[in-house]
């Protein structure tokens, strides 16, 4: 069976992308589909290269029982288009910044807003940048990662990709 990759992008890859990585890959591990799953993170910057996710995301997301070891990488548009079924953007600005990179049709159809997956959210489709609040705005986004990550799953099975 050919996996399912999916791309989590924010813009400096050490808050909202790797939260939305490790929520899903927690979610397919728990579920046994670990085996038929490529999940990645990136930033449409690169000012954090090579570092791990922010201590206070590496902190809230511990507590959802995540291990978040990914190093930071910048968006690859020579590979990651080619490499990724779905890439996930959690705002509108790196969903602008990696349409930008796109030279085909069929790589912006790989592009779309994460928070399109979730059946909760009220106020737009951004994640929420929590890099410069509290503990309380990375517990927000944990919350919002692992509700959108589900229903993404959801999409998955409604649209016969996942069974």
């Amino acid at each position: 069976m050919k996996k399912i990759k999916v791309l989590f992008v924010c813009l400096g890859n050490i808050c909202r992308s790797p939260a939305g990585q490790g929520a899903l890959q927690k979610l397919v591990n728990d579920s046994e589909l670990d085996h038929i799953f490529e999940i990645d993170s990136c930033g449409t910057a690169g000012y954090h290269i090579g570092a791990l996710p922010d201590p206070r995301t590496r902190k809230v997301a511990q507590r959802a029982g995540i291990q978040l070891t990914h190093h930071a990488r910048k968006f690859n548009p020579s590979t990651d288009f080619e490499d990724f079924d779905y890439i996930l953007a959690m705002d509108d600005s790196n969903f602008e910044s990696i349409l930008s990179l796109a030279w085909e049709p069929w790589q912006k159809e790989k592009v779309t807003m994460f928070r399109r997956f979730d059946d909760q959210q009220k106020d737009g489709l951004n994640v929420p940048d929590p890099y410069y609040g509290t503990i309380k705005d990375f517990e927000l986004v944990q919350e919002i990662v692992t509700r959108t990550s589900k229903g993404f799953l959801n999409f998955l099975k409604s649209k016969g990709i996942l069974t």
